[in-house]
């Protein structure tokens, strides 16, 4: 039994070690556009050969589509209309746009939309991590309309990832993680360019730089390839999700503008309240 994993960067490769070193499948084909992307997953022995999508399709029992979500919107349908009684799995992290996309499709049931809370801010084939999933959680996306047979051997390596598992409907998924997972980069990304604005008249700025600053910056090294048809596909809850946060920071404007501190100290200690969530 085959699997082809389409997209062989941080996710995909690291689904691809995982998996070798679980010896589900006797063979791991790669599917990638780019040459670069091929010869270092290849030395990296992420996976045993690359082929093109349709040889992939007819060789494997699954495959996962683990490529940027614009990317996988062009091609689900392409996919699922090749398939016989293979197993799709959609590991992007935007839902809606592309279970309405294939709602009536005849084999629906063939689908599993699936969602890895896992990664890093790097990307490409060398940014693939032995044990990334272990401990993190895997959204499934209206599970219920998959078929049992291919929701279960799914499932069962998921359970193998050791991974946590929830299950919510794809308008409760893009919502939630556009609180969760889409604004951090938003924000990360918009302190970056705020102090690239500043370093370019205080040059020295960057000296002052400690693990606080790169903690909180650190998601600006994200790839625009990757983030960029995220927020397009998710925009009115991003939109959403990004007024309520200028409206937060404009409260911390606006106390400190007044000289209120005593109102910004109620409003640091409200925040704190996160260690509910966030140990």
């Amino acid at each position: 039994m085959n699997i082809a994993i389409v997209g062989v960067g941080l996710i995909g490769g690291s689904l691809a070690l995982s998996l070798k070193e679980l010896g589900i499948f006797e063979r791991i084909i790669g599917v990638d556009k780019s040459k670069e992307n091929q010869e270092k997953a290849l030395e990296l022995g992420l996976v045993d050969e690359f082929m093109s999508l349709d040889k992939a399709i007819s060789a494997s029992k699954a495959i996962v589509l683990a490529a940027p979500v614009d990317s996988i919107e062009k091609m689900i349908l392409d996919v699922l209309n090749k398939i016989e009684d293979q197993i799709v799995v959609d590991m992007g992290s935007t839902k809606v746009r592309i279970l309405n996309k294939i709602a009536d499709h005849p084999k629906r049931g063939r689908y599993l939309a699936a969602h890895p809370m896992a990664g890093t801010e790097y990307s490409g084939p060398q940014a693939a991590i032995r044990g990334l999933f272990a401990d993190k959680v895997m959204v499934y996306v209206e599970a219920f309309k998959t078929d049992e047979d291919a929701f279960e051997l799914c499932d069962q390596i998921i359970e193998r990832l050791h991974m946590k598992t929830v299950f919510m409907n794809a308008l409760e998924h893009d919502m939630h993680t556009a609180y969760v997972s889409h604004i951090s980069h938003l924000t990360s990304f918009a302190l970056a360019l705020t102090v690239l604005e500043k370093e370019k008249s205080h040059g020295r700025i960057f000296e002052l730089a400690g693990s606080g600053f790169e903690s909180t910056v650190r998601l600006a090294k994200s790839s625009s390839d990757m983030w960029t048809p995220i927020f397009k596909q998710n925009r009115e809850n991003v939109l959403e999700v990004l007024e309520e946060h200028i409206n937060q920071l404009k409260n911390l404007h606006d106390t400190l503008e007044k000289e209120d501190y005593t109102e910004l100290k109620r409003l640091i200690n409200r925040s704190n309240r996160i260690q509910r969530i966030i140990k």
